[in-house]
Parts: C-alpha cells; structure tokens; sequence
C-alpha cells in the first residue's frame, strides 16, 4: 500500500506538508463537531483562527509548490493558487473582524465573499484542465462562467422574495451574499465535474479528488443557505475536506489523458441556457413586482452571455475563413490539396466523368537553387497564372505542393474520356512550353503531365487512388519526355510500385541501406590500381540489391539526388580514409549531382569531411558531367574551382557527349578527363572513333590532364589505349563493382606490384 501511494506521489512531494494538512483537517472536524460554539459563539475564536491559517497556508505552499514542479500544468495550479490566497485572505479576515465586536457584523460577510473573489482565477484554470488552448472558446474567458453565476444568483433572489425560504428573514446583503457564495460553488462544481470526463475516465485520480472538494464546498455553502446566512456546524465541516482534499490532487501525479480541445459549442449553449433563464427571471420579476438585486442580477447575466454569443459569432467568422484558407494554397491562391480530393469526391458522388491531370514542372529545383526562393515562388504564381487561362467553367486548378500542380476537368459523359483527357494534357503541357520572364531573366520550365480518368460509375477507385494513378502516368510522361500520358492500368501495373519505392528510398537515406560498390581504376602503363570509383547500390529490405538504374531515375525526379549524392560522398571519404590509414594509396572517385554544384556551401562541408577523416584531398576525386554544368554555368563553375582550391581533383565525366567541352577545359580548374563508354566500345571497329580518342588523349596529355577510359571490356581494347598513351582503364575487362571488402581480396590477388593491405 505504501509503495502503491510513493508511486502515485510527485518526486519531492511535500509528504510532511502533505500530512499538517491532514492532521489540520482531522482537527477541523473535531472542532466542527464539538468544539466550535464552545471557542466562540460567532465561530470566529483564536482557535478557529488558527486553524484557518494552518489549512489555507499550507493548501496554498502545496499549490505554489505544485505549480512550479510540473510545468505543464502550470497555468492550472498558478491560477487555483491564486484563488486560494482571496479565500485565504478573506477568510482570515472575517475571523479577526469577528474579534473586534465593531466590526463583527463584516465577519460574516467576508467569509461568503471570500469564493466570489477567488470565482476568476479558480475558475480559469478548471477550464484549462486538461484542454488545449485555442483562440476558439478560450479558457481564459470567464464571462460564460460569471453569467451563469448572475444567473443562479438572480434565480435565488427571486425565490426568496416571491416564494420566502430560508433567506427570506436575513438582510438584503446577507441574502445577496449567500446567493453568491452558493451559486459561485454550483457553477465550479458543475465545471468540475466535466473533468473526468475530458481525458479517458478513471485514468487520472485527481480529477475525482478535485471533484470532491468542490462538492464539499458545495455542500457548506448549501448548508449556509439552508440555514438563513447563519454558519452552522456543518458548513466548517466540509471546509477541511475542501483543503484536504485538493492538497492530495495537488501532490499525486498527473493520469495518462489525451488533452482535448477547448469546444465553442460547449460555450455558445450555455451562454443560450444562461440568457434562457435570465429572461425567465426578468418575466417573473417584472410580474410579481421585484426589483433591485434580482433584476440588476438577471440583467447582467443576460448581457454577458449575449455579449459571449457575440463573440461566438465573430469567432465563428473567423472559423469559416481559416476554414478557406485550409483549403487554399497560400503562395498562389489556387486550391489545395484538401481541397481537390474533396471535390473529387463530391463529382463521383454524382456520378460525373472526369479527368485528373498531375503537373511537375522539369528543373525547378535547379531554378529555385540557382536564383533563390523568392524567385521560385514568382516562378510558381506565373505558372499557376498560365494555367488558369487553359481551363472551362467548373475545372478546379490546385497546387498540391513544391511544384506540383494539378487539374480537376469534369468530362462530358458522351465523350471519349481517353482523348478528351489526353487532349486536356496537351493543352497544359503547350502552355507552359513558352518561357517566363522572371528577375530580368527568361526561364524555362516545362511541365511532365500524368493522367487518369474516372467515369463516374460505382466501381471507380477512390481520390487518392486517382492521385496516385496520375502520379504513376506523370513519372511516365517525365521518364519518356513525351510531355503528357495517360494512366493505363495494363502498361503501368508494374510502376505503381513507384511511389512506395520513392518512400523506402527516403527511409533508406536516413537508415544504413545505401552501400558502395568500388570499381577498380587501373594504371594503363604499369598494370597497378591506383583508385576506384564509388557506384551506390541499395540493399533493400524486400527487394534485394537494386543496382542504380532502379533507384537514381526516381531520385532524379522526386528531388533527392543531392541528399543521395551527400550520403555517398560522405561513405566514400570514410573508405578511403580507412583504407590510407592502412596503407592502400587509392584515389577515390565520386559523382556529383546538378543539385550539388548549385550548392555553395558545397566546398566547406568537402573539406569538414576531408579534415574529419583525415584524407589528403589529393585523393579524392569529384566526377561532374557536362550536362550537369550547362544548368547554371556561372554558378557550378565558382563551386568546382572552390573544390579545386581545397585540393580535390575534379573530373569531366562521360567527356565528349556534350558540347561545350574545349571551353570548360580552358575555363576550369579540371584535372582528369574521363572518356564515355560509347568511344571505347567502338575503339577497335571505328576509326572516326579511333581518331577521336587519339586527338584526345594528346589534348588531355598537352593540357597536363589524365585520360580515364571508361567501359574497357576486352584485352584488345586495353591493348590499343595502351599505343595511345591513355592514362586509366577502367572496365569489366579488370572487374565489376565490388564491395570494399571483395575489392581488398580482389587486390591482394592482384600482380605483387599492387599495395598490399597492413
């Protein structure tokens, strides 16, 4: 049992505190039932005093203490602290007054007042239990809570001067005293006793000790009403309950609940309750002739719960543009995605063909790096502009996020959906091939569409079945460049995977599933390795090992090559550190994306690694592609000679495929020229090719550049590099991509001139 009860209890609650507290209550009652009238005949003698000062001080250290040690509760227990000190306060007050037989007559009335005051603070932080805060409905309002206690007031009033009762013979401001104090404890109770009822009930005992508190309030202050004004027996009882009560919630540990959000609708109905009954005071009132306290009293809650439902509405206006707003796209003012799926579902309710089309525009991220975000948002308004003007009366044009949008085009049910779709894409797709003039500059920036349609009948898929399917023919249109294409359940079955694959590879960059594969680069003289290319693999948890052709295509177009390429580069500069360490002098050679060499701080997280891993950057070679340089000249070139500054050798990859290649060589800081596969292959077969290759090798050589020779795969191919003084070879000839570990035994069965491992 006692370890049950240190299990329930704060770490450093105050147990002694806790158990004054208990022993002041037990006192209380024995006072309350025996001793009271004998202190002093108005119960107001030095040892009433001083247990009044014993329970609320220490009722007040517990609240203070409890608001400090758990902070997420502290607006709770800072405010019914806050309350506690006016109950302290005044109820210490009436007992002093009482010895002084001048002031006597205050004694009492400071006593009823004393919950009145604290009403507030107590009352605005029961509602902040265990709710979230929101602008709707707010917890801090007690307006809702006041009117109802006017009202009470207003109702008790009216009885005792219609119908007599028990106040009917005390004074008018004991009367309206009385009034309060019972209905400022009917309105806390009847908000206390939605606690239990917020979180999963039972969960949290505190709610039930809390309740019961309040209920003993209630039960004094029904008690002090019952018995004319007058403080009977009874009425000092339930004060210690009250204390003891709420000290125990105050030390034991908050039960498992899910917080809920405050509700307008709680509010506005008993705000509509309040004004209900204040109007029926104010009718009877008027009838039997009662004025003063009772009107004044009904007025006020009728205006304050009037002046809440106010509120409401105007909170409710604001409620109907945020819910605009949730389905409004905030850069371009189109709709969202929200807000397309429901309109999707609202035409398959009526059965209504229609035609979804997907748009991702091509090379945006590449705009976006290149001239910044402001400019990629001007970007993406003028976008959205252009394709408001392709569209019908009833097509819907949303922004489903970054750069895609797409076009919700209800179809005439007599029409081909298949053409009239295709049609729609086309139309999108031509519209956005004119360039857009932004920042001085002409961009760009064409679009991919996918397609799929729905006729309207009982057995279509659901909305996001449809988005998907759209996803799957845009992914299509962007891998054959065809622009548009249509979803065709038979054709892209197997790419529906795509998504899902896309969503795995997210979760493979963040994880340890991308391994490195190392090809060997040899030394075309000499015979000896003297580096290795890191090829990425990844070894999916279900699929295997995917070789790159399966993954870097989806990377490509759903924007997480440079993250890839990051993850690469950051394994391969370990290997290699691993393997200088050990004494294999191997130069390393990595691929950069588009996304990379847009990127400035590039450099500094190159040499960050270089220094964390201890690699002279001599060996590590950064492999760029032509086509990769042409996206924003200006700024790749100023990244590669940076890289080049820190030390790393940078190499033009697949050289000669493109067509600029004379000019980057005078441009840039480069040091290696890699020859594509497509020149070696036909090396033996096609002298223009064999003129190539030789013309090149001796610009490379009179430059001060090395030649690697990619795709070597027969003897006679390496034999003819050879004659003409090609630097590298690289090839299946030599050896597929291994892992570093069979590439180590790959090495140590190589020729003895090869680095042997320590």
């Amino acid at each position: 049992m006692q370890a049950a009860l240190r299990a329930r209890l704060l770490p450093g609650a105050p147990v002694l505190t806790t158990a004054l507290v208990v022993v002041a209550g037990v006192a209380g009652l024995f006072v309350g039932t025996g001793r009271l009238e004998a202190t002093s005949p108005s119960g107001t003698g030095p040892l009433r005093v001083l247990l009044t000062l014993v329970l609320h001080g220490s009722l007040l250290a517990l609240l203070v203490w409890r608001a400090r040690a758990v902070v997420h509760e502290r607006p709770v227990w800072l405010r019914i602290a806050a309350g506690a000190v006016l109950v302290a306060g005044s109820t210490l007050l009436g007992p002093l007054l009482g010895l002084v037989p001048a002031a006597q007559p205050f004694a009492t009335a400071a006593n009823l007042w004393a919950p009145v005051l604290a009403f507030p603070p107590v009352y605005g932080g029961l509602v902040r239990w265990n709710r979230f805060s929101s602008n709707l409905a707010d917890p801090n309002d007690t307006l809702n809570g006041a009117s109802a206690v006017l009202a009470v007031v207003a109702v008790i009033q009216l009885v005792t001067q219609v119908g007599g009762g028990p106040l009917a013979s005390a004074p008018a401001a004991t009367a309206l005293a009385v009034g309060a104090h019972f209905a400022v404890s009917f309105v806390i109770l009847g908000t206390v006793a939605t606690l239990p009822f917020l979180g999963d009930m039972g969960r949290d005992p505190r709610t039930w000790l809390v309740l019961a508190s309040f209920g003993a309030t209630l039960a004094g202050s029904t008690a002090v009403l019952l018995a004319g004004g007058s403080p009977d027996t009874w009425a000092w009882v339930t004060e210690p309950v009250a204390v003891v009560c709420l000290a125990l919630a105050a030390v034991l540990r908050p039960g498992r609940s899910e917080p809920q959000p405050a509700d307008p609708t709680a509010s506005t109905i008993g705000a509509f309750v309040v004004i209900v009954a204040s109007t029926g005071v104010l009718l009877v009132a008027s009838e039997a002739g009662v004025t003063g306290a009772t009107a004044w009293c009904a007025a006020l809650a009728a205006t304050g719960s009037g002046v809440r439902l106010l509120v409401n509405v105007r909170e409710l206006a604001v409620l109907a543009i945020t819910r605009r707003e949730a389905h409004t796209d905030e850069l371009t003012g189109l709709a969202n995605r929200r807000a397309l799926l429901r309109r999707v579902e609202e035409l398959g309710r009526t059965g209504t063909p229609l035609a979804l089309a997907l748009l991702d525009l091509d090379k945006f991220k590449e705009v976006n790096d290149a001239l910044g975000h402001a400019a990629g948002d001007d970007l993406l308004r003028k976008v959205a502009a252009r394709l408001e003007t392709v569209l019908r009366p009833g097509d819907v044009l949303a922004r489903l996020g970054g750069d895609e949008f797409a076009v919700l085009a209800p179809m005439d049910a007599d029409a081909p959906l298949a053409d009239a779709a295709l049609s729609l894409g086309r139309r999108l797709h031509q519209r956005l091939a004119e360039p857009f003039p932004i920042e001085g500059m002409v961009i760009h920036s064409s679009a991919s569409v996918g397609l799929t349609v729905s006729g309207g009948g009982e057995d279509d898929v659901s909305p996001a079945e449809l988005l998907r399917e759209a996803d799957v023919a845009m992914y299509d249109a962007k891998r054959t460049a065809s622009g548009a294409a249509l979803y065709d359940s038979s054709r892209h079955a197997g790419s529906s995977g795509n998504l899902a694959l896309v969503e795995d590879l997210r979760a493979a960059l963040a994880g340890d599933q991308l391994v490195l594969h190392h090809q060997p680069q040899l030394d075309v003289a000499t015979g000896r390795s003297v580096g290795v290319e890191a090829l990425v693999r990844w070894q999916h948890p279900v699929r295997g090992l995917l070789g790159p052709g399966e993954f870097l295509p989806l990377a490509e177009v759903h924007g997480l090559m440079g993250q890839l390429t990051e993850v690469v580069l950051g394994r391969a500069v370990a290997q290699a550190a691993d393997w200088h360490r050990r004494g294999l002098d191997l130069r390393m050679s990595v691929n950069l994306s588009a996304s990379n060499l847009l990127d400035i701080t590039l450099p500094g997280r190159v040499a960050a690694l270089l220094a964390e891993h201890g690699l002279p950057a001599g060996h590590l070679i950064l492999e760029v592609t032509e086509s990769v340089l042409l996206t924003d000249p200006d700024r790749s070139i100023a990244v590669v000679r940076s890289l080049a500054d820190l030390g790393a050798c940078v190499s033009i990859d697949d050289f000669g495929t493109g067509y600029s290649s004379l000019a980057y060589l005078r441009d840039l800081p480069v040091g290696e020229l890699k020859l594509d596969r497509s020149f070696t292959a036909d090396l033996l077969t096609d002298e223009r090719t064999a003129a190539i290759v030789a013309s090149t090798v001796e610009l490379a050589h009179r430059l001060g550049l090395r030649v690697v020779a990619e795709g070597v795969e027969t003897p006679g191919t390496f034999t003819h590099l050879r004659s003409l003084d090609c630097d590298l070879s690289q090839g299946y000839l030599h050896s597929r991509p291994l892992p570093a570990d069979q590439l180590e035994e790959w090495l140590a069965a190589f020729p003895a001139e090869v680095p042997q491992l320590r």
